[in-house]
């Protein structure tokens, strides 16, 4: 009677329970910062620290989205309101992710422009390799791509309750996204020039860098929709998980589409 009562509400808005993960996830954050800062400075104990935060934070990445996967799919809390109110959420954090990378392209536009003399007034600067926009970075675009179109069509499966052409396109994803995630490491391995090389090998490295972690978290993203699209927790009706994950998806194309042009193509010629 407890749990009919609990379940029960007057309202399509959904008022979360107490929880402890926020806090915890608080805990384990400054736990990966301090580890992070005492492990570049050489002192022991920062790497064991680094692990134990990253331990600590995947931990509690999985309980609590077992708890919101329960409230969605078991206890039909994300009524069609919630759903809104959550899409107008995903849409604010791509928002912050697209000012994010903003200020990354900033910096390398202002270095490309206007090379200083400590460049050699010219770009790229004396001394640097590029890497040639049409190898590696053109064979990741054509992944990334086709990648961002196998995630549409496993969308439209799912609007079509079409559930085993959904899971193979999603597969299909996953392995483009492991893929590109592969060649992009060749490629720094192979790179002439590494971070501390001038303006040029910090913009690049940060900004390349940070695109290539959004593609691992994304990936993790649809590897978590893909185990749910397995044990059956996506309708026709019912997918924003997967809504969420492909939008994600989908902005981490549009930025790699900018980081090809303006980045490999433009600002190493």
């Amino acid at each position: 009677m407890a749990n009919l009562q609990k379940n029960y509400q007057q309202h399509p808005f959904h008022l979360v329970d107490p929880s402890p993960w926020p806090l915890a996830a608080s805990i384990r954050a400054i736990t990966i910062l301090c580890g992070a800062v005492i492990w570049f400075h050489g002192y022991n104990g920062g790497g064991f620290t680094l692990i134990f935060g990253i331990f600590g934070i995947i931990c509690v990445i999985y309980t609590w989205w077992r708890d919101i996967i329960r409230e969605a799919t078991f206890e039909g809390q994300h009524t069609s309101i919630v759903q809104l109110r959550m899409r107008i959420g995903i849409i604010l954090f791509i928002t912050s992710e697209v000012i994010f990378f903003f200020a990354f392209f900033w910096a390398f536009f202002h270095s490309r422009i206007n090379p200083t003399i400590e460049l050699g007034s010219v770009w790229p600067p004396k001394g640097i390799e590029t890497i040639d926009a049409w190898g590696f970075p053109f064979l990741n675009t054509i992944l990334l791509l086709s990648s961002g179109a196998t995630c549409t069509w496993s969308h439209h499966a799912i609007l079509r309750g079409e559930r085993q052409s959904a899971i193979i396109r999603l597969i299909l994803t996953i392995v483009l996204a492991a893929i590109f995630t592969g060649v992009q490491l060749l490629e720094y391995c192979r790179a002439a020039f590494n971070i501390s090389d001038s303006v040029f090998g910090s913009t690049f490295y940060i900004a390349t860098g940070f695109h290539g972690f959004h593609v691992f978290i994304g990936t993790c993203f649809l590897t978590v929709c893909l185990f749910r699209l397995l044990r059956y927790h996506f309708t026709q009706q019912h997918h924003f998980g997967f809504e969420a994950a492909a939008w994600y998806w989908h902005f981490v194309d549009v930025v790699w589409l900018f980081l090809f042009v303006a980045v490999y193509w433009w600002g190493g010629a």
